[in-house]
């Protein structure tokens, strides 16, 4: 008897911990999930764009204003937002347990309510992973009007 409760509370003691184990986000996580989120906006595919966003995603705008989730997808389906063309480019990503900081060139070119745009933008996309899943949780992009540089400090 007293051996097999033993057993049980082992058993007991493993799985919680085995539940307990932190999710670890990978670099090819991360790059799938934003060439997923891409991928959407290329091919004006709201229903992509919307399974990459977390329930609680924020975008960051340049003039300090935010757009809600609800809006970003809107955007991605709408026909006042055309993209000729697009790519990213210069990933940096910082890895810690289910969280990653992406830095990336974003370049477009398009029209957006009838305006021509031409955008080259160092972009911060932050990704987290829960139960399995990688999302973006926010994004903020801002104008690249000058040379590139990147200043690593310890």
């Amino acid at each position: 008897m007293k051996k097999m409760s033993l057993i049980s509370v082992l058993a007991i003691l493993l799985f919680t911990q085995s539940c307990q184990r932190p999710e670890i986000l990978t670099q090819e996580e991360v790059l799938a999930t934003i060439s997923r989120f891409d991928d959407g906006w290329k091919n004006k595919d709201s229903i992509k764009v919307d399974e990459v966003l977390s329930p609680s995603y924020i975008y960051f705008t340049q003039s300090g204003g935010v757009f809600s989730r609800k809006s970003i997808i809107q955007t991605a389906y709408s026909k006042e937002y055309q993209l000729q063309q697009m790519e990213r480019e210069d990933f940096v990503i910082k890895l810690r347990g289910n969280t990653a900081i992406v830095s990336t060139i974003w370049k477009g070119k398009g029209t957006y309510r009838g305006r021509a745009f031409n955008d080259r933008q160092r972009c911060s996309i932050t990704l987290v992973k829960n139960n399995g899943k990688v999302e973006i949780l926010s994004e903020h992009c801002t104008p690249v009007t000058g040379p590139l540089s990147m200043t690593n400090n310890p």
